[in-house]
This record gives structure tokens, sequence and C-alpha cells, in this order.
């Protein structure tokens, strides 16, 4: 089942509308779901960079002194990711 969707107007360039055109032709697809593709895309992009920013900010911050700190950094990362 599709999500419901909400109608949004944008503004782009002519170039990138002439592209866009010719993307989606290529594809046969509509523009719009070039569209939705890209808008998922950048969304996805910036969750993963919260994510890694997240798993990051601990790095340093603190003293095990233990000798596993990088086996430790790399589970924390796993973690991060897997969450």
């Amino acid at each position: 089942m599709m999500a419901q969707v909400i109608r949004t107007q944008i503004s782009i360039t002519e170039e990138q509308a002439e592209r866009l055109r010719h993307l989606a032709a290529a594809h046969k697809v509509s523009q719009a779901h070039l569209v939705r593709q890209a808008v998922e895309a950048l969304l996805d992009r910036d969750e993963l960079e919260l994510r890694l920013e997240r798993a990051r900010r601990p790095l340093g911050a603190y003293r095990s002194g233990g000798s596993d700190a990088a086996v430790q950094h790399d589970e924390a990362l796993a973690d991060a990711f897997l969450s």
C-alpha cells in the first residue's frame, strides 16, 4: 500500500527542468517519481550523517584503561548503524 502523498510545488531552473524531463523519459518514469526518489535519498543520507555524528561524539572523551579501545569502538559503530 502506497503512503499518502502530499502535493507540493517547487521551483527549479530551466536547465534542471530539462535534465529532469530527459532523465524521466530515459527511465520511463514520471518526473514526480524521480523527485520523490531524490527526496528520499537526501533524507536517508541526512539520517546516516546524524547517526555517524552520534557514534563519533564520545570518541576520545573517555579513557577506559583497557587496551581494546579499537574493538569497543567498532562495536559502538556497529550498534549505531543497527539502531
